[in-house]
């Protein structure tokens, strides 16, 4: 059975979990205290004591972030590639010269 890693404590938005990863540990508690920023400032924007309600609130946030953060790296990935194919025929054009 292969090791799924060590349980590493964190706690989001007061609650405790403990968490297995074979991850690096200050990752993880990176990305739970990411997690717990995302978490407040949903409540802070809605006030309500519901705790999935603010969770779902939080992963809205962050689907939104990776969303976009794939889009500009999608665009820059095709301005990229262009200016390869730019590179590429100037290179041609000039080793046939």
């Amino acid at each position: 059975m292969p090791d799924s890693g060590r349980v590493i404590p964190v706690e989001i938005n007061g609650q405790r979990y403990p968490i297995r990863s074979g991850l690096d540990p200050e990752y993880v508690a990176r990305l739970a205290l990411y997690v717990d920023e995302k978490m407040r400032a949903a409540a802070d924007s809605t006030p309500t004591g519901d705790s999935l309600r603010l969770a779902v609130l939080a992963a809205l946030n962050i689907a939104d972030e990776l969303f976009r953060c794939r889009d500009a790296n999608a665009t820059r990935d095709g301005r990229l590639a262009e200016r390869t194919e730019e590179l590429e025929r100037l290179l041609d054009r000039v080793l046939m010269a």
